[in-house]
């Protein structure tokens, strides 16, 4: 961690941070931000999602390229690959109209061939480029507990680990540019092994006729003991479906994650089974759900 000195140097030279993505992961980062003192200015798709972080302070821009002028870092985190491919590589995106010198930080989790992309393009143009996507949701993201995950440059990320540091309590540099996002995969792979483990244990123990918020109780600080148990499991019993974090971004990470395992000759038995169940629970319109929809693929409710 650097000492309050060297933080404070740090958002000096940054001043105005660019922020493009007020969903339900940006508005909590953008207020940790600016909490930390950072003055911070704004772009999203949908204007509406981004009036309450207006009203508290952060700026309004028109596009991605009126957000980025005048900004030291500008940081992204919007939905899918092909959104960050806008906004980087389109008309008026950020890689044409960012200022010399800018760092830009995608926090989305997608494609590393894209991040090294990214950064290829970037250095062309004179400016630095780092992947950094999150592990947290949307609690982690309101509390400046996010885990990042970072690809890039080493000074590079020094140079904006204050910026950072206002987001995440555990902030790694993993190696070089699409090193996050292969570190986000492995992050999914995981979930995906645990969340469908969480539902299968809770399905079990229905069937045999236990009480399964006593089962959770008793289970969850033993061997079993998991993030993914202590989240999902209160939201299924008490029929929550609610999203931290949507099964539709879930089902799109665990897409990417297969693609670079196909890309390797690699197989992973659990992850393609956890991506089938939830691209069909997707397809039956519970997209916009939480994770735990996933209860819906077992026999919950008989």
């Amino acid at each position: 961690m650097l000492d309050t000195s060297e933080t404070e140097k740090g958002r000096t030279h940054m001043q105005t941070i660019g922020f493009i993505g007020t969903g339900i992961m940006g508005q909590g980062m953008i207020r940790n931000l600016m909490k930390a003192g950072y003055p911070v200015q704004i772009y999203n798709r949908t204007r509406s999602k981004a009036e309450a972080l207006e009203r508290e302070g952060a700026v309004w821009k028109d596009s991605a390229a009126q957000c980025a002028a005048g900004c030291g870092v500008v940081i992204t985190i919007v939905g899918y690959p092909q959104d960050v491919e806008e906004v980087y590589f389109g008309p008026g995106g950020l890689l044409e109209s960012a200022q010399p010198g800018t760092v830009l930080i995608d926090m989305t989790t997608t494609s590393p061939k894209l991040a090294q992309r990214i950064y290829d393009q970037a250095r062309e143009r004179g400016l630095d480029a780092l992947d950094a996507p999150v592990s947290g949701g949307n609690t982690g993201a309101a509390n400046g507990t996010l885990a990042i995950m970072a690809g890039g440059d080493e000074a590079v990320f020094q140079k904006v680990l204050p910026v950072l540091e206002t987001m995440g309590a555990n902030i790694v540099l993993e190696g070089g540019p699409g090193a996050g996002q292969h570190t986000k995969m492995a992050n999914q792979i995981a979930i995906a092994g645990a969340l469908a483990g969480v539902c299968e244990a809770l399905t079990y123990a229905k069937r045999a006729g236990l009480d399964p918020a006593r089962v959770y109780e008793t289970i969850r600080t033993g061997a079993a003991r998991s993030g993914q148990l202590d989240i999902i499991a209160p939201k299924v019993l008490n029929g929550d479906f609610s999203a931290a974090f949507y099964l539709r971004h879930f089902v799109k990470d665990m897409g990417i994650a297969s693609q670079e395992c196909r890309d390797r000759g690699l197989e992973l038995e659990v992850l393609e089974q956890v991506l089938a169940d939830c691209r069909q629970i997707e397809a039956e319109g519970h997209g916009g759900e939480g994770t735990q929809a996933l209860i819906r693929h077992y026999p919950w409710a008989d």
